[in-house]
């Protein structure tokens, strides 16, 4: 069945190409899935702007008027990697807006998927790490705010540890954090999360996944979740130019199949987002993100 699929042209905040952040990923993407007859008509959802008053659930105010305002200090851009211009605060306004949506619509249809999304490092108080909002923290306070659920788990793969995450849902008992990261990577300071799993650099497919099999269970029995937030990022490949992981394009689409199975085999709701990729060939990077979309929709029921 097709896949319900949440996208818009502004996620691309049109970077030089020699950006260590391969912005046109977003745009290659979006290629991809209509390349592989993923954009099917009447599931692609273009998401609006986030309003400070959403983007505030999650962060602090003074910070969300510092990004709408296009007024980020010199000193949290230098954090984050990048200016924060017109371009980049529109793209993480509707890259939030696009989980909240997808989040959405997995609860309607059981599994979704934003074509941006898993911003992790952006903590209430300011952004990092190529992270200006957070948009799955947005998304999941929206979502608690409005009665939609319960109890939310964020189970977080990207190669870097999901800090900013920890950060905003310290002391919250409704939302679950996990992350399963490159101990030795980015961040070198990390905030804990209600579980992480530090892994050794270069560690390949079977390894990570023995690793993965064996937790997912107590994710279901700690966090209790009425929906899934899946920061898919595909920075583990052997490939990637920030991850020093040895993970193949097979590697990553078991992952993708071990999380997505076990969850919609449970009838528990799934909302994907892509997290990092990193490579100076865009390309390459939008290839691998396309797995989380083809084997999302083979457990979609449309």
């Amino acid at each position: 069945m097709p896949l319900h699929i949440v996208h818009h042209p502004a996620y691309d905040a049109q970077f030089d190409p020699a950006h260590r952040f391969p912005m046109s990923k977003y745009s290659l993407l979006m290629r991809e899935i209509d390349a592989l007859g993923l954009a099917h008509r009447g599931f692609i959802h273009a998401p609006a702007l986030a309003s400070r008053t959403l983007l505030s659930k999650a962060h602090d105010r003074l910070y969300v008027d510092q990004v709408c305002d296009l007024r980020v200090p010199e000193t949290i851009e230098k954090e984050i990697g990048f200016q924060v211009d017109e371009k980049v605060s529109r793209r993480a306004r509707y890259a939030s807006m696009g989980s909240l949506m997808a989040g959405q619509l997995a609860l309607e249809h059981g599994i979704a998927c934003n074509t941006a999304g898993g911003s992790h490092h952006a903590r209430r108080a300011h952004g990092a790490g190529f992270c200006t909002f957070n948009d799955v923290a947005v998304a999941a306070c929206a979502l608690l705010d409005q009665g939609r659920v319960e109890r939310v788990l964020i189970v977080d793969l990207d190669v870097h540890q999901g800090d900013g995450t920890a950060d905003i849902f310290r002391g919250e008992p409704r939302v679950f954090t996990f992350s399963m990261h490159a101990e030795r990577n980015y961040p070198s300071r990390k905030i804990p999360s209600s579980l992480d799993i530090g892994l050794p650099d270069g560690m390949g497919d079977r390894a990570y996944l023995d690793q993965l099999n064996a937790v997912l269970p107590r994710l279901i029995e700690a966090g209790r979740p009425d929906l899934v937030f899946y920061n898919a990022g595909v920075d583990p490949h052997m490939d990637d130019r920030l991850g020093r992981m040895k993970m193949t394009d097979q590697g990553l689409e078991w992952r993708e199949r071990t999380v997505i199975d076990f969850f919609r085999s449970r009838h528990i709701p799934l909302c994907g987002v892509i997290g990092g990729g990193y490579s100076y060939d865009a390309a390459a990077v939008a290839k691998r993100h396309v797995t989380l979309f083809r084997v999302g929709a083979e457990f979609s029921d449309g």
